[in-house]
């Protein structure tokens, strides 16, 4: 997407970085995994078709993507040495519509393909400042977009994605046993902290 295609939202763990060329290779390589594409609903592509996947999202109007990037240290991070960090993984949110449309829906996304870097509250982390970015008011057209649009739908074998979820404010919606999938919107009930803020970077 164009509003993010220039910025970095810089977290004391990770770092959320535009999709650019530079990452797709190891993104094609985490999708040869078919126990990630069936965590993701992921078709396989050659890598040829990653490659223009990749520049179709960067100017598509309807799909905020973030790569994931992980932090060795919590000090003082130059915006030069963001490329220099371990990609672990993405989150997205899918525009259904658009903003102004009644039934308008943000569907989010998370992804941490790095074995080593699961269960340390990471996705956690990656998610909130997503979701921050997303839904605050300075962010750039065709954002923002209301909390009460974001929805996720994740597959019933995925139970961390889903209480993940549920922490951060998304109830269970609907069960869609032919899909076996889950379907949460975030409500906020229960949810007694808000979500972590990151610093934006002017990243080009």
């Amino acid at each position: 997407m164009r509003a993010n295609e220039f910025t970095a939202i810089v977290d004391e763990k990770i770092v959320l970085a535009p999709y650019r060329p530079e990452h797709v290779l190891r993104y094609h390589e985490w999708m040869q995994d078919e126990a990630l594409r069936e965590l993701t609903a992921s078709e396989p592509l050659s890598l040829e078709e990653e490659y223009k996947m990749q520049a179709k999202w960067r100017i598509d109007g309807d799909k905020l993507t973030f790569i994931i990037l992980a932090r060795t240290s919590g000090g003082e991070l130059a915006t030069s040495d963001i490329p220099t960090l371990t990609m672990i993984g993405d989150v997205n949110i899918f525009f259904h519509g658009t903003p102004e449309d009644q039934d308008f829906e943000a569907e989010v996304e998370i992804m941490i393909a790095e074995p080593d870097y699961r269960r340390k509250g990471l996705a956690s982390r990656a998610l909130q400042l997503m979701l921050t970015y997303a839904t605050a008011p300075d962010s750039e057209p065709p954002l923002p977009v209301s909390k009460e649009s974001l929805v996720a739908r994740i597959g019933d074998r995925n139970k961390a994605s889903i209480t993940l979820f549920q922490k951060l404010g998304f109830e269970i919606t609907k069960h869609v046993a032919v899909f076996e999938e889950t379907e949460l919107r975030y409500t906020g009930k229960g949810v007694s902290s808000v979500w972590l803020v990151g610093e934006q970077r002017a990243y080009d």
